[in-house]
């Protein structure tokens, strides 16, 4: 029998053919690996957001707003205190990169009419760049993250231009919110409450006019806000607080509590800090710092033993520093820690990785933000001295509740305030406008203790406390900006070079869009 060996070749190719054409049609199907999906659902993407966010916020606070705004000092490694200021890398680079989360979780929500998502994205974007634009400066905000549409080199944007954006974005957050019906998960900041996003993005909002009040007149935006608070909710007390409540264990445990003793230790009670409580007979010197290990006093002292070192010492005299004068008292036994709440895990028995929470924004600052507007005369609703007193209640009251939560009540039990301390001439809101205002901005620096750079941002535009730089700094000046990362000069350098032409020089003196407090 003769084979054809034509037509069997032709039967295996079909087969072969059919057998590729079957495969392709469910060839994603087929290769799409279910343990690393193409795309991540806005529910997984959301706490990665946060925590960097929030993790810039304490870091910063730790490393550089504390130091800057002279709440804390340095004793060894002072470059940070005497304004040895190189290149920051961060925010910068944390932030942007969280920023390509942020548009994932847009652009995977807005299909899908997930609004409450977006409106969340929304108002962390705009935290975000406002954060990073204070400290830089003018940034990279249009032409952001878009290397997947081949913008390789993206221009910097005017700060006036990103904080249009910012203004923006927390007003479309504000009606996206609660406009459509999904449950959020992933929110490790408001567990999903919708409402409290509408007060954080509208309490930001009115931050973010009152940055911009030696630009512009904040006042119609500020009092249409204040005027409607069923369309534009803010913080009502301090359980609408934005924070990042820490946890004992990872991911959320807090990069304070599993420090070493030595790096905590660094970092003491500043001199400044210490003489602005001491002159206001303020409790909260008990909440900031701890008693000196030569006082023997254990977890709460008297006033005098609670000693301050001075900003901005060089690295000898800093180690040896004596609050007494006597040379023979000199050295870190001598100068008070920062406060149990942020006590390292190593640093003491008495220490609770629960007890502090990383701030975004609080009530206390909401209030004394109304404070200035209402004296300056920004709104008309609400009385000035009602907002600056229930801004100092609530600062007394949110220490008094967190030192309660970690079990110790002899600190709690201090924090508890009467009228007395009201009617100090120093406190009581009396004087001429300029007196108020300094009131005003002593009370709300004394109540940005650990809260990032905003205590920072708020004393370049209103130069309250008095800050001065130290005997050994580089400048002469408090610093007003960071200088942008080397990374940037070296792979944008067109658009850096364009930036400074019209800013400034890239150094931490030269000021921001914003910044014109003489």
């Amino acid at each position: 029998m003769k084979i054809n060996y034509k037509k069997i070749f032709a039967a295996i190719l079909a087969l072969q053919l059919g057998w590729i054409v079957s495969c392709t049609e469910d060839f994603e199907e087929i290769n799409s690996n279910p343990n690393s999906p193409e795309v991540v659902p806005s529910s997984l993407l959301l706490p990665t957001v946060m925590r960097s966010t929030t993790s810039q916020v304490a870091g910063q606070a730790w490393g550089i707003g504390n130091v800057v705004m002279q709440y804390t000092a340095k004793i060894q490694f002072t470059n940070e205190d005497r304004y040895n200021w190189g290149p920051f890398g961060n925010p910068y680079n944390s932030y942007y990169n969280s920023l390509r989360d942020l548009n994932n979780i847009i652009q995977i929500s807005e299909p899908l009419g997930q609004n409450n998502y977006v409106g969340i994205a929304k108002v962390l974007r705009a935290f975000q760049f406002s954060f990073m634009t204070d400290a830089y400066g003018e940034l990279p905000y249009s032409q952001a993250t878009l290397a997947k549409e081949d913008v390789n080199y993206p221009v910097f944007d005017s700060q006036e231009a990103i904080y249009d954006g910012v203004l923006r974005e927390l007003k479309e957050a504000n009606e996206l919110l609660g406009s459509s019906t999904e449950t959020v998960r992933g929110d490790i900041i408001f567990n999903g409450d919708i409402s409290k996003w509408k007060k954080f993005a509208n309490s930001l909002r009115l931050r973010v006019l009152l940055r911009l009040s030696l630009r512009k007149d904040p006042s119609a935006e500020m009092q249409q806000i204040i005027a409607n608070p069923n369309q534009f909710p803010i913080f009502t007390g301090n359980n609408d607080h934005a924070v990042l409540q820490h946890l004992p264990d990872v991911p959320n445990q807090h990069d304070l509590y599993t420090t070493r003793s030595g790096s905590f230790d660094e970092f003491r009670l500043s001199r400044n800090m210490e003489f602005i409580l001491k002159d206001l007979n303020d409790p909260r010197l008990f909440a900031y710092a701890q008693p000196t290990t030569d006082s023997g006093a254990g977890i709460i002292g008297e006033i005098d033993d609670y000693q301050g070192v001075p900003n901005g010492l060089s690295d000898e005299e800093a180690l040896q520093y004596s609050p007494s004068g006597d040379p023979n008292k000199g050295g870190s036994n001598f100068i008070s820690r920062v406060g149990l709440l942020w006590s390292c895990n190593q640093c003491s028995p008495l220490a609770n990785p629960v007890g502090y929470q990383t701030i975004l924004m609080n009530y206390s600052e909401l209030q004394f933000i109304l404070a200035e507007a209402r004296e300056r005369g920004f709104i008309s609703t609400g009385s000035a001295e009602e907002y600056y007193l229930n801004g100092i209640r609530a600062s007394f009251d949110y220490y008094e509740s967190r030192y309660r939560l970690v079990n110790l009540p002899q600190i709690a039990d201090r924090l508890i305030i009467d009228d007395s301390y009201f009617q100090q001439v120093k406190v009581a809101y009396t004087g001429n406008q300029q007196e108020k205002l300094s009131k005003i901005g002593t009370q709300k620096w004394l109540s940005l203790f650990f809260s990032g750079l905003e205590n920072w941002y708020d004393w370049r535009r209103t130069g309250y406390p008095v800050i001065v730089p130290g005997p050994a700094a580089f400048e002469t000046e408090v610093p007003r900006r960071f200088m942008y990362p080397s990374t940037v000069q070296a792979l944008n350098e067109d658009n850096y070079n364009a930036a400074i032409s019209r800013q400034g020089p890239d150094n931490i003196l030269t000021r921001v869009w914003w910044d014109l407090r003489q």
